[in-house]
C-alpha cells in the first residue's frame, strides 16, 4: 500500500506505551485491510525493539484471520470441497502457503490410484490398491495424535513431510475416495477417526438399517490397516461404551474441517497462544451457523 501521512502516523503509533492509543490504532490499521501487510512488513524488518516486532505480528495475524474468516463463510456457504477446507485450515498457520502445490500433490496421488483401479475389484481390493500406493509407493507415514505441533494436522505440511496423524492422512484418503468414487467416509467413532467403507447397494436396498450395517469395513488412516466389525465391537466392548447408532453416521465435509479445526485449536492450549485456540474454536463454530 502506498505510504500517506496518515499511514505513516498510524504505522509511528504502533509502538505507543499507551494501550487505549494502541488499540485504537491497530482497529484502525486492520480496517485497512491485507494491502497494508508490506508495510507492516517492511517497518517489522527495520524494527529492533522486540516487543513492538511481537505488535506487528500480531497485527498481519488479526489481517490474515480477517480475511480467513471471510474464506470459510464463502466456504461453507458454496459447495464445502474437503481439499479446500482442508487448505483453509493450514492457511491459519500458513498463510503464504501455495494451494496449487497441495492439489498438485492429491493430483499426482489420484492418477496414480486411478491407473490401478478397475470395476472389477472388490472394495477391499480396491482399497489395498490406495493403501498401496498411499503408504508403500509415495511412503506416506502415520504418526499418532499429539498437540506439541500444528503441522500433522495441515495437509500442506503433512504432503511436504510424508507424515501425517489419522486426522491429516483419513482427510487427504476420503479426498482421493471422493476423486476416484470409492465410497469411503469418516465416521466418529470414540477417540478414534476411521473410516467406513459403505456399501451402496445395502444403503439403497435399506436406507432405514443401522447405520453399522451400511458399513462393509473401517479403515485406520494411521497406516491403512482394516478392520471387520468384530474388531470394532470388541474395541467399543474395551471402552465400556454401547455402540449406539450416532457413532457411524458419515461426518460431512463441514462437520470434518469443524473437527480439524477443534483438534488444531488444542495445539495452542497455553498462555502464550490461548488467543489462536480462541480463534479457531470461533472458526469451529461459525461453520454451526
Amino acid at each position: 500500500m502506498k505510504e500517506s501521512k496518515e499511514i505513516t502516523a498510524l504505522l509511528h503509533l504502533i509502538d505507543d506505551p499507551d494501550e487505549d492509543v494502541y488499540n485504537t490504532v491497530s482497529d484502525k490499521i486492520i480496517s485497512l485491510g491485507k494491502e497494508i501487510i508490506p508495510n507492516l512488513e517492511n517497518l517489522w524488518e527495520n524494527e529492533s525493539n522486540h516487543d513492538v516486532q511481537e505488535r506487528i505480528e500480531l497485527l498481519i495475524h488479526r489481517l490474515h484471520l480477517r480475511d480467513l474468516t471471510a474464506e470459510f463463510t464463502a466456504w461453507k456457504n458454496s459447495d464445502a470441497n474437503l481439499l479446500e477446507g482442508a487448505i483453509l485450515v493450514s492457511k491459519y498457520h500458513y498463510p503464504d502457503m501455495q494451494p496449487a502445490l497441495i492439489k498438485q500433490e492429491v493430483e499426482k496421488l489420484r492418477r496414480n490410484m486411478w491407473l490401478e483401479l478397475n470395476n472389477y475389484l472388490t472394495p477391499i481390493e480396491k482399497i489395498n490398491v490406495l493403501n498401496s500406493i498411499f503408504y508403500n509407493y509415495f511412503k506416506q507415514k502415520g504418526v499418532e495424535v499429539s498437540y506439541e505441533t500444528p503441522d500433522p494436522f495441515l495437509i500442506n505440511k503433512t504432503l511436504e513431510a510424508k507424515k501425517g496423524n489419522p486426522l491429516s492422512n483419513g482427510i487427504i484418503l476420503i479426498i482421493l475416495c471422493e476423486m476416484l468414487d470409492i465410497p469411503v467416509k469418516a465416521i466418529t467413532i470414540p477417540r478414534q477417526f476411521i473410516l467406513g467403507y459403505f456399501d451402496q447397494q445395502y444403503e439403497a436396498l435399506n436406507p432405514v438399517g443401522h447405520a453399522s450395517e451400511k458399513i462393509s469395513f473401517y479403515i485406520d488412516p494411521l497406516n491403512g490397516q482394516m478392520y471387520s466389525h468384530k474388531d470394532i465391537e470388541n474395541y467399543f466392548r474395551k471402552l465400556s461404551v454401547p455402540p449406539v447408532a450416532s457413532y457411524f453416521r458419515p461426518m460431512n465435509n463441514i462437520r470434518i474441517i469443524q473437527f480439524l479445526l477443534e483438534e488444531l485449536s488444542k495445539c495452542y492450549d497455553n498462555d502464550r497462544n490461548f488467543y489462536k485456540m480462541e480463534e479457531l474454536m470461533a472458526l469451529a463454530n461459525m461453520l454451526d451457523s
